[in-house]
């Protein structure tokens, strides 16, 4: 059962503000920027720091990316990346950003080491956008991201000698220091002693060949299947939480069928506007034994019912979730995939959030977590994936970065992986029409301990499908 049947204000703003960590980088030193770099391109990168000391509690970068093409350019598809020379071998970094004009949920910090070390560079963060902040327009810039990083021991760090450090740089100007790739193209700047623009530290497509792994490709008959309490499933039929009181969870609406050749699990919720004829749905694991690795699911999200009028507050979602031992309990852990289609929580139209969450108090409301959001429609199928190591949550939608939260939102204990679609409220549609609506899950994938790339997740699905494995469980109980 998902809180966010409590997130009527989603206090959310705090939250992020505590903490945004992952893993570091330290400053750099000054070159003449050319404005003329790259420009072909058709992106420039300019650059300020306001703390430009030799040596600083921490670096602060900041950063606006131009687009001087004829043509708009996706943000989702730009990399901006600094570089640095780490204080030691051992020394670990943390990154946030302090406001921008995008908004920090929609800016990611990644920090990678370079194949070619040189004197001034042997790490970079790599700056990337999601979806949600949208496209550059021919001419236009990102406005301000005023971005940090700092030692995780908190010690101070040398900037004077890192390659992208500018100390003089007071106001922004164009830094050919900074390198920035549109697709796998570098479209601005010089990168230190011929690192170029591919990453050899970038995960394999190939998946890894061992590991505890979930794999389920939903290939039942209907939900009373023996099959899926063998294989570690509950189609819930309790009552309770999240959504509208009176409701009542559904198993009979749990469906499969056969769609191009795979088999696919239907969510099916609806309504007659009223509490005692509103059904839900929810399938989730029995144990919870998951924890830190690879989550991922393939959804198809619907905007409109399959039947009736819409217009309803609906949430559909995938995710995992332990349980809340007591308010603000500290080893509460949830990481949310949630799509609403025709807004809610103050929303007003179709926004997908991902959310991590620390631990929240559902009376009197009060929340630590952090979330991305990005307000579109996401109508259709997508590939949704969340990894979690020892230092950050990073969200994934079609491959792209969504959104990175930080150390203070791992897991602490071990979680079950659930979907379920729901209603916020019955506020949106005052109709007592009947209506219908349907979220759809083509399969699931749990690898425990390893963080996989979208492509390894994409391969590794293929590989059973070509197998003919349609159910593996090999994550050890706990």
């Amino acid at each position: 059962m998902s809180t966010s049947t409590f997130r009527r204000s989603r206090v959310r703003a705090a939250a992020a503000a505590a903490v945004t960590l992952a893993l570091g980088c330290t400053a750099l030193a000054a070159l003449p920027g050319t404005a003329g770099a790259a420009a072909a391109g058709g992106l420039v990168v300019q650059y300020r720091t306001s703390a430009s000391g030799a040596s600083a509690d921490q670096s602060e970068p900041w950063l606006k990316v131009r687009n001087t093409g004829s043509a708009g350019v996706p943000l989702s598809d730009v990399k901006v990346r600094y570089y640095f020379k780490g204080d030691s071998a051992s020394a670990g970094y943390r990154f946030a950003c302090s406001w921008a004009v995008k908004g920090c949920a929609n800016i990611t910090g990644t920090f990678r080491t370079l194949p070619n070390p040189t004197a001034t560079a042997d790490r970079y963060v790599e700056i990337g956008f999601t979806a949600g902040a949208g496209s550059l327009a021919p001419g236009a810039d990102t406005g301000d991201m005023q971005l940090r990083f700092h030692r995780a021991d908190w010690q101070p760090l040398r900037q004077s000698d890192d390659y992208s450090f500018g100390a003089e740089r007071n106001t922004y100007g164009d830094w050919a220091k900074i390198t920035a790739q549109l697709g796998s193209v570098t479209a601005w700047g010089e990168a230190p002693g011929g690192d170029g623009p591919t990453d050899p530290t970038d995960p394999p497509t190939d998946p890894p060949a061992d590991g505890p792994t979930l794999f389920d490709d939903f290939d039942y008959t209907g939900h009373t299947d023996p099959r899926i309490a063998a294989n570690g499933w509950s189609v819930r039929s309790n009552s309770g939480g999240p959504g509208v009181p009176g409701a009542v969870w559904a198993p009979e609406n749990v469906t499969f069928s056969g769609q191009g050749g795979d088999s696919v699990m239907n969510l099916e919720t609806s309504t007659a506007g009223t509490g005692a004829s509103t059904e839900q749905t929810e399938i989730l694991t029995k144990s919870t034994k998951f924890r830190n690795g690879t989550y991922a699911a393939r959804v198809k999200f619907s905007d409109a019912p399959r039947s009736g009028p819409d217009g309803d507050h609906l949430v559909q979602t995938f995710f995992t979730i332990n349980d809340l031992k007591a308010p603000m309990a500290d080893d509460y852990a949830e990481y949310d995939f949630e799509y609403l289609p025709n807004g809610g929580w103050g929303e007003p139209s179709n926004i997908l959030y991902t959310t991590s969450w620390d631990t929240y108090r559902p009376d009197p409301w009060e929340a630590v977590n952090q979330h991305s959001e990005a307000r579109k429609s996401y109508a259709g199928w997508h590939d949704l994936v969340v990894t979690i190591d020892n230092s950050e949550i990073t969200y994934y939608v079609d491959g792209q970065p969504f959104g990175t939260h930080g150390a203070a939102y791992l897991p602490e204990r071990p979680m079950s992986i659930n979907f379920n679609q729901w209603l916020i409220d019955l506020a949106g549609q005052a109709s007592t029409a009947p209506r219908s609506y349907d979220q759809q899950v083509d399969y699931v994938l749990h690898v425990k301990d390893q963080v996989l790339s979208p492509a390894q997740v994409s391969a590794l699905v293929s590989g059973y499908r070509a197998a003919g494995t349609t159910f593996q469980d090999t994550v050890p109980a706990v």
